[in-house]
Formats: C-alpha cells, sequence, structure tokens
C-alpha cells in the first residue's frame, strides 16, 4: 500500500487553498489534492471566550515582565489574582499566544568532555 506523504505546510495556508476560487475542479477533489478532508473546509473555529481573552492578557502583561515563569509559576500567580483557573488551562492558553519560559536547557551541568578528569 501506498503511503501518503504530509505537506510541510501549515493547515492555514491548505485550508486557504480550499476557499480559493476555481471552477475546473470540485470540493472533493481539492480536498484529495491538498490532502484535507472536506469537512475541514467547513469548519469554523470556536471563538475564545471573554474570561479567557482577559486571561491571556492578564498572562501576556506579566510574561513581559517575568519570561521565565513557567506554567506552575504563571497558574499561582493568577490564582493570587483572584482568577480560578488550573494548570491545565493556562497551558492551552499560553500555547495559544505562543508563549514558553525561558529556562536553561536539559544538561547545564554536564562536564565537557575534553576536560581532564582528576581522581
Amino acid at each position: 500500500m501506498a503511503q501518503k506523504k504530509a505537506l510541510s505546510v501549515s493547515l492555514t495556508d491548505r485550508r486557504g487553498w480550499l476557499h480559493a476560487e476555481c471552477t475546473t475542479l470540485s470540493l472533493v477533489q481539492r480536498c484529495a489534492l491538498v490532502g484535507l478532508a472536506r469537512s475541514t473546509h467547513y469548519y469554523e473555529p470556536a471563538p475564545e471566550r471573554d474570561e479567557n481573552l482577559l486571561l491571556m492578557r492578564v498572562t501576556d502583561e506579566l510574561f513581559l515582565k517575568r519570561p521565565f515563569y513557567g506554567v506552575p509559576r504563571m497558574t499561582d500567580w493568577l490564582r493570587t489574582l483572584g482568577h480560578r483557573v488550573n494548570h491545565k488551562r493556562v497551558a492551552r492558553l499560553m500555547r495559544r499566544m505562543n508563549l514558553q519560559a525561558v529556562v536553561p536547557g536539559p544538561h547545564t551541568s554536564q562536564q565537557h568532555p575534553t576536560h581532564v578528569v582528576y581522581p
């Protein structure tokens, strides 16, 4: 069985291709050509609630001041301000805003391979 290769183009770009005016190809043919399900053409994502937009604005303000705050600290800080949130909600909103804490990567305490090890 031949395996389909995924396109390296984002989903939003491919959805835009479906909405392009094309009179020679049907919607089914365009979806097959782009590699998307036909339901993708009709899907409209639900807008964020007002409460989530407020949380996103407050999170963004703090993140500008303290970019080293991750999800746990951000959740604690929002709770001290009186918002009822859990870590899963904060993580989803931070992912949606493309926010990620600035922290050192793994293996920061590893010795350099060329350094001499003394007994």
